[in-house]
């Protein structure tokens, strides 16, 4: 196949190109030229061509060239996105865009599937700036521009939490790195439901999926039955080897000391937000998403994260002084 992938050289994007690039199909990338500029030299990459320009302004770049399939990994806004499906709509043979699992309205209920409700689109404003607070809603307004102009043609994937080597956030990445540190470790609440995905599966699941030619919507997280805190932990335990205690404390104890939810101590999100982390995948199972032992991606994670300098900031999770004030609090308020 011929793709054209929007974005293309971070996280997600870089995983999907090389993931195509190894199954023999040919791309052309349109990234921004900041991020990774000469991550596919032609030298390495022969079948991977870049172009520089931003999608919003500069599509000219792409001459008048026709793909087998557009993969959209960084559409945020609806505008943006219907000024690309404007131009290449009647250039690309189907459309695929990764939007979010932050579409559906209900984070309460665990087990919702695709059918369950989304958030409502406010009125669309051209260069709008993307917030946490219109993040679901924007999401679900490109669905439909993606969707109102391919039609059965339209792949539509609805990831949670991406983790892996990459990850920009930090989200996940905080919790190897910290276990391997050993010592007493401040954990959210042992049985609180976890999904997560490691990116490169969702990658390589995109790839077969365009080579099927499937369209639809699909949740995309892992596994299917959600782990717990204590089996994520515990397996960062088992990967590092390291000697480490976890001390598990309440939703009532972070919220009281103004812990910010699901990133000043990772993944933690309270008792009536986890069906955020708890959908049905049963779909996406369906159509072949294959996601690789936990531990695989705890070690490789751990491993790309000790290639990083060593001043480098983590984006998320507590630093230590930080955690070992929470952790005097939390054993003082218990005698």
């Amino acid at each position: 196949m011929r793709i054209l992938v929007l974005g293309g050289t971070a996280f997600l994007g870089r995983h999907f190109v090389e993931s195509a690039a190894r199954r023999g199909h040919v791309l052309t990338v349109l990234h921004r030229g900041r991020t990774n500029p000469g991550l596919f030299d032609r030298t390495d990459w022969p079948d991977v061509e870049t172009r520089v320009g931003d999608r919003r302004s500069d599509l000219d770049v792409l001459g008048d060239e026709r793909w087998d399939a557009v993969v959209d990994t960084c559409g945020y806004t609806p505008d943006v996105v219907r000024h690309s499906v404007a131009a290449l709509a009647s250039r690309s043979r189907r459309y695929l865009f990764v939007s979010s699992l932050s579409a559906l309205t209900d984070s309460t209920t665990p087990g919702l599937d695709e059918s369950a409700a989304v958030h409502t689109p406010g009125p669309e404003v051209a260069g709008a700036e993307v917030t946490p607070q219109t993040y679901g809603a924007d999401k679900v307004a490109c669905e439909r521009v993606v969707q109102a102009a391919f039609g059965d043609r339209a792949l539509i994937l609805r990831p949670g939490l991406l983790v892996g080597p990459h990850d920009p956030s930090d989200r996940f990445t905080y919790w190897p790195r910290r276990v391997a540190g050993g010592g007493e470790v401040l954990a959210p609440p042992a049985d609180q439901p976890v999904q997560l995905l490691d990116a490169r599966d969702l990658a390589d699941w995109m790839v077969r999926l365009l080579e099927a030619g499937l369209g639809g919507l699909y949740h995309a997280a892992a596994p299917k039955r959600p782990l717990t805190c204590g089996q994520l932990l515990e397996a960062c335990r088992q990967v590092t080897g390291a000697a480490v205690t976890f001390t598990w404390v309440d939703d009532a104890f972070l919220t009281a000391h103004e812990v910010p939810v699901f990133t000043g101590l990772p993944l933690w999100v309270p008792a009536d937000s986890h069906g955020f982390l708890s959908r049905d995948v049963s779909r996406a199972f369906g159509v072949g998403l294959s996601p690789r032992p936990l531990a695989q991606t705890i070690a490789d994670t751990l491993a790309w994260d000790r290639t990083r300098p060593d001043d480098a900031p983590i984006q998320a999770g507590l630093p230590l002084e930080i955690e070992a004030d929470l952790l005097a609090a939390w054993h003082a308020a218990r005698g």
